[in-house]
């Protein structure tokens, strides 16, 4: 899953795919076809950033985010497109353009989401996060952050259940970054096989995440390699997409361990 952040926040790439003005195409086609050529399956577009602290943005930019690069890539590129997105609204016009997946950080417990996606009839990919971006680094206790995570996990799964869906829609995310300290990141990294009590795909995304900072030192830009390090660990460890933002060096990397596996 190739990461498409058309916003002037997000912790990585924000506003490499946006101006002021708008959303920068031949940028935004660009990057989308080279990820699709690199072995992207999904390419994962997101509107409102949800790094720690990010402030929110109004419905109308968010749409006009979102909405202007699928209806970009949606005729050019053969490509599932994941919408990463908790905003009703958006859930509802990306489907009804095409869009081919809902990956929503609240795990669709805004109001008026769940309903949306149930419409969508799209497969749905459920995050945990502690609280909103901007106090979700202040709610990081936890008894045991994998049991803690798992129970939430649960009950969002039997509320998406409850509200109609089929379990073979759902996906789940531990929600790397997301209201966990770097000690609990890497715990949930290393006890990632026990998601998998769940029978569900699971979404793992790290790439270039500051628990790889804060054990290299190094900037986000400079997070490729051990980004794919931590994918090839979490492929291994039994999770189905990997969320990325360098998606050849990723590719290679999952490869080299799948031949290595005995998968040629």
């Amino acid at each position: 899953m190739g990461v498409l952040n058309v916003t002037p926040d997000s912790f990585s790439d924000g506003g490499q795919l946006l101006s002021s003005e708008g959303l920068l195409h031949d940028r935004l086609m660009k990057r989308a076809t080279q990820m699709v050529a690199d072995g992207a399956a999904i390419l994962d577009i997101g509107g409102e950033s949800t790094r720690p602290g990010a402030a929110p943005v109004s419905l109308q930019e968010e749409l006009d985010r979102v909405m202007g690069a699928v209806q970009l890539i949606t005729p050019r590129l053969d490509v599932i497109l994941s919408i990463d997105t908790s905003t009703p609204e958006v859930m509802r016009e990306a489907a009804k353009a095409g869009a081919g997946l809902l990956n929503d950080v609240r795990a669709f417990s805004r109001e008026g989401a769940m309903t949306a996606a149930v419409a969508a009839q799209l497969p749905v990919s459920l995050m945990h996060m502690s609280d909103e971006p901007d106090r979700m680094q202040e709610q990081t206790a936890y008894d045991d952050v994998v049991t803690d995570v798992k129970a939430f996990l649960a009950h969002r799964i039997a509320a998406c259940r409850e509200a109609g869906m089929a379990g073979d829609q759902m996906v789940i995310d531990p929600g790397f970054g997301f209201g966990k300290t770097v000690a609990q990141n890497y715990e949930m990294l290393r006890r990632l096989e026990e998601f998998a009590s769940f029978d569900l795909p699971i979404l793992v995304g790290v790439s270039r995440k500051s628990m790889i900072g804060a054990i290299t030192g190094r900037p986000a830009s400079e997070r490729v390699v051990p980004s794919a390090v931590l994918a090839v660990m979490a492929a291994a460890r039994g999770a189905s997409v990997i969320r990325v933002h360098d998606v050849a060096e990723t590719a290679d990397a999952l490869a080299v361990w799948q031949a290595t596996e005995g998968e040629l």
